[in-house]
């Protein structure tokens, strides 16, 4: 199964699922590493039903949220169906339906596991920053629950810290910082027989 069927297949039951698996302070950590003010505008990658999105208009920041799953995006356009800050838009990690240097901030949060190429991505969410715009990425440190892989059609088992700092620098971000969030991602294999409590990292850069 493809990450675009399971998260197709999920999205009913995914903001109840979300909740087992992180909190809101991790939402909040990242706004205040990009220092994102009302009025401004950013782009939510890998969206999923808004988790990210939804704090951000609460803020009063504009918002294009991009999936590739269309169940999840019909689920964001039912939640936010009475306003008009936010924009859906379908597209792919690696081709991100955005201008070049249109938003203020790019977040993701638990999408790039998920991607075929990380490095790749990275370099389209900085692209679509403006000059002095802010990339934030929430994430899974490495680690060996191999159940994650097959049950949650996860790409990557995580991701070593320094590689993710070095592909923040190759996409030609400045100020960049990977550090510990202090929160975990915890879940539980199908027949329960593993439980995963794995640690998350937040990163950021600037682009010049």
């Amino acid at each position: 199964m493809s990450s675009k069927e399971y998260f197709d297949r999920v999205a009913s039951q995914w903001d109840e699922m979300r909740r087992g698996f992180f909190s809101e302070a991790l939402r909040e950590k990242a706004f205040a590493r990009a220092g994102i003010r009302g009025g401004e505008l950013a782009a939510d990658i890998g969206a999923g039903t808004g988790f990210i999105s939804e704090g951000l208009l609460r803020i009063g920041v504009r918002v294009i949220a991009v999936d590739q799953s269309e169940a999840m995006l019909e689920s964001m356009k039912k939640k936010f169906n009475d306003s008009t800050d936010i924009e859906f838009r379908a597209g792919e990690a690696e081709k991100l339906p955005i201008e070049t240097g249109s938003v203020d901030c790019t977040f993701a949060n638990m999408y790039l596991h998920h991607v075929e190429r990380p490095m790749r991505a990275i370099s389209e969410m900085a692209r679509i920053l403006k000059p002095g715009g802010r990339l934030v990425i929430t994430d899974l440190d490495e680690h060996r629950f191999d159940f994650l892989l097959t049950e949650h059609c996860d790409r990557w088992p995580g991701f070593k810290r320094r590689d993710v700092r070095r592909w923040l620098k190759a996409a030609g971000l400045t100020e960049v910082v990977v550090e510990c969030a202090g929160e975990n991602c915890c879940t539980a294999s199908s027949g329960k027989s593993d439980h995963a409590r794995i640690g998350i990292f937040i990163c950021s850069g600037k682009k010049i």
